[in-house]
């Protein structure tokens, strides 16, 4: 028999972050923030219309750029002949980075079965702690309320390591100047970055990431795809909404959103299975 073997969405949804990456890589160090994220964005698009499955972005790029791109919450992508599918797509994460030309930048995409996907439009921030799966059980709500110290002595407990040998991802914002003054009071170490949530949520998903907790306030479509990769990692994931400003706080009241819910990453990314 001459039967192709059955394609693998896992896998080709890595030659539709090549795309994007390859296109990017060449805006490296130039300083040209918009013209990388049109080209990486169309690149992406591209080849996500390859994929067999009727996709619907649910969180697009326009909430990170301000303007338009062919991904766009509630464009369709895929060939349409395939599963419905929920995707989720950051074709550079770490945009500064790249055109600074710093490394760590990547870029990611996910998918998951239609409807299963928390897409909280028209929300822009979420306050969220990432831990692996050494840690995972242990994560309770009272984390995101409790003092740094409270919760990195949780975490260190759980991986039977002293506080100060800790290492916290935390993007470098002046929103997170008192967050960095706690993790380093209860003496634990911070690993600062500019840009590039979703490595940061990589990093302390995986078990020898290189960081053993991410923490702080950060993009709802990054930390979508942080649930993503926590729950495919076994990793843990609590996540509530934070809005930065007052026309974002009233915006996600009017859209009836709660901003005392705290979600798992499982809740973030359920199953309908």
């Amino acid at each position: 028999m001459n039967e192709h073997p059955p394609r693998n969405l896992g896998l080709d949804l890595v030659r539709v972050t090549e795309a994007a990456a390859l296109v990017a890589g060449r805006w490296m160090g130039l300083g040209e923030r918009e013209k990388a994220s049109q080209d990486a964005d169309a690149a992406m698009c591209k080849a996500l219309n390859t994929l067999d499955m009727d996709g619907r972005i649910v969180i697009g790029e326009e909430g990170r750029l301000g303007t338009h791109s062919p991904l766009d919450t509630g464009q369709r992508v895929g060939t349409g002949d395939g599963p419905e599918m929920d995707v989720i797509v950051d074709p550079i994460d770490g945009r500064d980075l790249l055109v600074r030309g710093h490394p760590d930048v990547i870029s990611v995409a996910a998918v998951a079965p239609r409807g299963s996907v928390w897409a909280p439009a028209p929300a822009i921030y979420i306050d969220k702690i990432v831990v692996d799966r050494e840690v995972a059980d242990a994560l309770v709500p009272e984390c995101l309320d409790a003092p740094a110290a409270w919760t990195l002595a949780l975490v260190a407990r759980a991986k039977g390591k002293p506080v100060r040998d800790l290492i916290v991802f935390v993007l470098s914002r002046p929103r997170h100047e008192d967050l960095i003054r706690e993790i380093r009071a209860a003496g634990a170490r911070t690993m600062l970055r500019t840009d590039g949530e979703v490595v940061g949520a990589l990093m302390a998903a995986s078990p020898h990431g290189g960081a053993d907790v991410m923490m702080g306030i950060g993009g709802v479509p990054e930390g979508v795809l942080a649930a993503c990769a926590a729950k495919a990692m076994g990793g843990g994931m609590l996540g509530r909404l934070f809005p930065q400003s007052v026309e974002e706080q009233e915006a996600v009241r009017a859209a009836g959103l709660d901003t005392r819910q705290i979600l798992t990453c499982s809740e973030l990314v359920s199953s309908n299975e």
